[in-house]
């Protein structure tokens, strides 16, 4: 699985139902759509609001994985390297793969211990 998914991967669950993965997509999407509108406003990756979404992202995170700060640095570096991950945050908003990752490196960095 490693292999595949990266170095972090083993350390990912889902034991949830299909009802609960239906509305961690939908909450997943909701804070993809704030990242978004967050980026469309001019908003710098560092204000306030952007690292409150930040904390929510990682607190989805947590709910199949906990990761570290190197591992959710690694999880961001996959919005802006070629990947499912960028490709998928571009086509909601051009650049928010980029906005994404400068995110969860300040946030990652200033909560979350080495």
């Amino acid at each position: 699985m490693s292999d595949q998914f990266g170095t972090f991967a083993s350390q990912y669950r889902n034991d949830y139902t299909q009802e609960q993965n239906k509305q961690f997509s939908a909450e997943f999407s909701a804070i993809t759509e704030a990242f978004a509108a967050a980026l469309a406003r001019g908003l710098p990756a560092t204000d306030d609001e952007v690292q409150l979404l930040v904390k929510q992202h990682y607190e989805f995170c947590s709910k199949f994985w906990t990761p570290t700060r190197a591992a959710y640095k690694s999880l961001a570096m996959s919005y802006i390297l070629p990947s499912e991950y960028r490709d998928s945050y571009e086509s909601v908003a051009t650049g928010l793969g980029k906005y994404h990752y400068d995110a969860i490196v300040t946030w990652a960095d200033a909560h979350l211990p080495e």
